[in-house]
């Protein structure tokens, strides 16, 4: 064989080996089984052209006294194959049906067989340490740290809690619990509403109305500031 044929096939071998590399792990396979049994048909086909088969031939009934010996071990350790193979597949399945998050708080992981999370904190107070194995008030204090800090961490351990606990944590949620009141914010709620402290439920609704009138989006008037108002008024009624 000359040298071009040989750079030739040298450089298709590499074009199919990027190409098999490119193929999910359940098709990479059947295709090289697939290709090798291609080789061995063209193998036979060219052998036969150029009149050598009956060297194939040869070859074939020298290795069959070794069958003789090679096929008995073969049977013994088919079912000792099976089950490597059994297991290896199941490895990759489960590695398949995870899905992983990384921020940069918390890496989180979700199984899609059984629905569960799983979390590990990588920076901040409790870092190290997996979300399974914190208190609700170390929840707390890392939420509030992710609000502070990573607002796509905070928002990813809301997820987890909220799977994990359902809405019982955002009671204890101090950080976010828009009934915590404080003077400061009812002197802004009391402004927007044009209000003074000690005023009726009914005046705030009053009000509300009043302002929602002349105020509202489809009036022509400002989504931020209807926003607003709305926000005023709920807060000063859950007082």
């Amino acid at each position: 064989m000359n040298p071009i044929s040989l750079v030739l096939l040298a450089g298709l071998a590499l074009l199919i080996s990027i190409w098999l590399r490119s193929l999910p792990k359940k098709r990479r396979n059947r295709t090289i089984i697939m290709i090798v049994l291609a080789l061995i048909s063209l193998f036979v086909l060219l052998m036969a052209f150029t009149g050598r088969l009956h060297w194939v031939a040869a070859v074939f009934a020298g290795l069959l006294p070794f069958s003789r010996n090679i096929l008995p071990i073969l049977i013994r350790a088919a079912p000792f194959i099976g089950a490597w193979y059994k297991r290896r597949q199941q490895t990759h399945t489960k590695a398949d049906n995870q899905s992983e998050v990384n921020t940069e708080i918390l890496l989180m992981r979700l199984d899609h067989d059984s629905g569960v999370m799983y979390g590990t904190v990588k920076s901040g107070p409790y870092a190290g340490k997996e979300l399974g194995s914190l208190s609700e008030s170390e929840f707390l204090n890392l939420l509030a740290y992710c609000r502070e800090h990573d607002s796509e961490s905070a928002r990813l351990l809301e997820g987890y809690l909220d799977k994990r606990f359902g809405d019982s944590w955002r009671d204890d949620d101090a950080t976010a619990n828009p009934t915590q009141h404080s003077p400061h914010k009812d002197q802004e709620a009391y402004e927007i509403l044009g209000l003074k402290p000690g005023c009726s439920r009914e005046d705030i609704i009053n009000a509300h109305r009043r302002l929602m009138q002349k105020n509202h989006p489809d009036r022509g008037g400002s989504d931020y500031l209807a926003a607003k108002i709305n926000d005023a008024k709920d807060y000063l009624l859950d007082d």
